[in-house]
């Protein structure tokens, strides 16, 4: 049975090495995105990886992570005003309510929105329901130890 949500949580992307991030859970979004301050591709092995630097919390500027990970694709997604933008696409685990799962993560610039990552439907589909009148409502995911580099394996 899927557990209940707030239209925002706390989640934990364990496999990129955050903690914690605040997330708006969006129904009407298919894709999950995270915020990233900067990317930088590059290949390891023949296989396309991405740099990139994140900032986990909206109004800490001082706390930057570095994330290396897999490229999984690249896609066209249309934003909620209706731009289209080519992203890459990463993978990681998500830790929320006490349980983890796989998800598919784009990446963009989020500065200007008020939540550094967007948890799309295709990442809660048939996992959570999402309660519009409440927020946090599944918890903080447990603390683990935060590396300022995170490699995870390739998918």
């Amino acid at each position: 049975m899927p557990a209940t949500a707030g239209w925002r949580e706390w989640v934990g992307l364990p496999g990129l090495g955050i903690g914690r991030i605040k997330a708006k859970l969006d129904t009407g979004a298919r894709t999950s995105a995270l915020h990233a301050l900067s990317s930088e591709r590059y290949c390891e092995g023949g296989a396309p990886y991405v740099r990139l630097r994140v900032q986990p919390r909206q109004r800490d500027g001082g706390r930057v992570l570095v994330v290396e990970t897999a490229i999984i694709d690249e896609r066209f997604v249309t934003d909620s005003s209706g731009h289209r933008e080519r992203r890459i696409v990463i993978a990681s685990l998500l830790a929320v309510g006490g349980e983890s799962w796989p998800i598919e993560i784009t990446v963009t610039n989020r500065d200007s929105l008020r939540f550094r990552m967007l948890l799309g439907r295709s990442a809660m589909q048939g996992r959570l329901l999402v309660d519009p009148d409440r927020s946090y409502l599944l918890g903080k995911p447990p603390t683990v130890p935060s590396s300022r580099r995170a490699r995870p394996k390739t998918p």
